[in-house]
């Protein structure tokens, strides 16, 4: 029997370049072969717009590498530029003096530790430029490294300065050192303004915007561009980004779920996908918290636990714009903590007839809602590795529609947490705090959850959207309403019309919990529509 022979055409491949995982210099990126995202026409449209800048992005956002970008541009390497938006419409023939402060690395313990490191940065700049040191302190010393950069080259200086925050960051919770890191960065910041006339460019980054009063006093003429609709992107990959320079990676993985786990991140222009977690993705073809992983917010936590944070309001927080923008040592916001490291986003925004704005912020993506969640079971029980294992059978009855399970394995988890764990942690006391456990659990398994749901009977505590069923949860407390029944609210609302385009079975649950037995003591259920 003769074998029959089917051609096929061969399915065209795209050359795949290197990742550049960790890499924050362009020089390597550029030289090595690795993917590049071109931000020099964002770039060149900030050095055209003003003099003295300042960026607030989350940490792993490439803030690093843009800083680095700035360096070349200003150096003049034009052969790291070839075919870059840049190349045509910048003066290579000018190379300006750069002096590049940099914390990004450093882990610096106390004031000593920080006094060292400028010291070090500022005699190898000084090496650099066949400059002798003149001063022993580095506010002059720094102060005269500008003056006399601009004297030897002709130029005036470009003022970089990676991570500007850090060294407080670092030790936000030591309010006494991180109070004294803030003096020494103030003292030295301010520097910067009585160099006007031998600056050409100055630049700031970090993860946090500290007032002006506390850090900036000496330099309030920076231009805050975290904000600006303009400059959204300027860190981060957009949705073009991916599928443009990185289509190479895309065959193999679902599109929808990288942008369902990795997009999302807004400051009131594109969205962006943290970069970190793509190159990851990238490497392992594998969905997983990479970003957040690398750094487990403790003090975030910790903070949100102080302060009696109403978890479910994450999903949509609303704000204003001082909330978020700012914090300091002695006046720390959750809101602005969580803004300003990217576990919340900006949704909407909205400018009020007083000219202020007013925010809605919400999880980026998967990643960080389930995550957050995760960790912030870790202060609402007792025992972290069996909030973990509750998660995974919470999971298990939600796609068995096991209504009756659910009850008892909440019933069980809130039982097995001992009163002394009560009595030692007051966030246990708060209104909200059955709640909050009851949404963490729920959001914790990366499934859209739904708070504050309006409809135009009221609004639903929480809805949680599965591929193949709804669920509509109300939550009282028995001694808040003692005559008060939760299932009955959902019915009488009339919650489950919202929900029927989605042609999806609908099952209302009403949760009841006691303050006195510290337990749920209402889980009652009614479905509505087929199976």
């Amino acid at each position: 029997m003769q074998q029959a022979y089917i051609y096929q055409t061969p399915i065209m491949t795209l050359p795949r370049k290197k990742l550049p995982i960790g890499i924050q210099t362009l020089s390597k990126i550029i030289l090595g072969g690795h993917y590049y995202v071109d931000k020099t026409g964002l770039a060149l449209e900030m050095i055209h717009g003003g003099q003295y800048y300042f960026l607030s992005r989350p940490r792993r956002f490439g803030k690093s590498l843009l800083l680095d970008t700035l360096k070349e541009i200003f150096e003049g390497n034009q052969a790291l530029f070839k075919g870059l938006q840049i190349y045509d419409q910048w003066d290579w023939s000018q190379h300006f003096p750069v002096i590049r402060i940099n914390f990004a690395g450093a882990n610096l313990k106390d004031p000593e530790d920080l006094a060292r490191l400028l010291h070090q940065q500022l005699e190898d700049h000084e090496r650099q430029f066949d400059l002798p040191a003149r001063y022993p302190d580095n506010r002059s010393r720094f102060g005269d490294l500008m003056l006399r950069l601009h004297q030897k080259t002709g130029q005036k200086v470009v003022v970089l300065v990676d991570e500007y925050d850090k060294p407080i960051l670092d030790r936000i919770e030591n309010k006494a050192i991180a109070q004294a890191m803030r003096e020494d960065l103030k003292d030295l910041y301010s520097v910067i303004k009585g160099q006007d006339e031998h600056i050409r460019f100055v630049f700031l980054t970090g993860v946090s915007k500290f007032s002006k009063v506390s850090l900036f006093s000496g330099l309030n003429n920076l231009k805050d561009i975290t904000l600006y609709p303009a400059f959204s992107a300027i860190c981060g990959y957009t949705d073009e980004d991916v599928d443009t320079v990185f289509a190479a990676e895309l065959p193999g993985l679902d599109r929808s779920e990288i942008k369902r786990w990795y997009n999302g991140y807004n400051w009131r222009g594109e969205a962006v996908y943290n970069p970190f977690d793509l190159l990851l993705l990238f490497d392992n073809r594998e969905f997983k918290s990479w970003w957040f992983e690398t750094g487990t917010p403790t003090f975030l936590i910790k903070l949100m636990a102080e302060q009696g944070f109403f978890t479910p309001e994450l999903a949509s927080l609303s704000t204003d714009e001082a909330l978020i923008s700012t914090f300091d040592v002695d006046d720390i916001s959750a809101e602005a903590l969580l803004f300003q490291t990217g576990y919340l986003t900006i949704r909407q925004a909205e400018q009020l007839p007083s000219g202020t704005w007013a925010y809605t912020l919400c999880y980026p993506n998967r990643e960080v809602a389930a995550s957050l969640n995760n960790s912030l079971l870790s202060c609402y029980t007792d025992n972290v590795r069996k909030s973990s294992g509750h998660r995974q059978q919470l999971e298990k009855l939600l796609l068995a529609h096991d209504i009756a399970g659910m009850k008892t394995l909440f019933q069980a988890f809130f039982a097995s947490i001992p009163h002394q764990w009560y009595d030692n942690n007051p966030i246990s006391r708060y209104e909200g705090y059955y709640a909050s456990v009851f949404y963490s659990y729920f959001a914790a398994l990366g499934y859209d959850c739904r708070v504050e749901d309006a409809t135009n009977h009221g609004r639903i505590d929480m809805a949680v959207l599965l591929p193949e069923r709804i669920y509509l949860f109300e939550f009282k407390v028995v001694e808040l309403v003692p005559d008060g029944r939760a299932l009955q609210q959902l019915l009488d609302k009339a919650y489950a019309d919202k929900y029927r385009s989605h042609n999806l079975p609908v099952t209302l649950v009403g949760v009841e919990f006691s303050r006195e037995t510290r337990n749920v003591v209402g889980f009652d259920f009614e479905a509505k529509g087929k199976d």
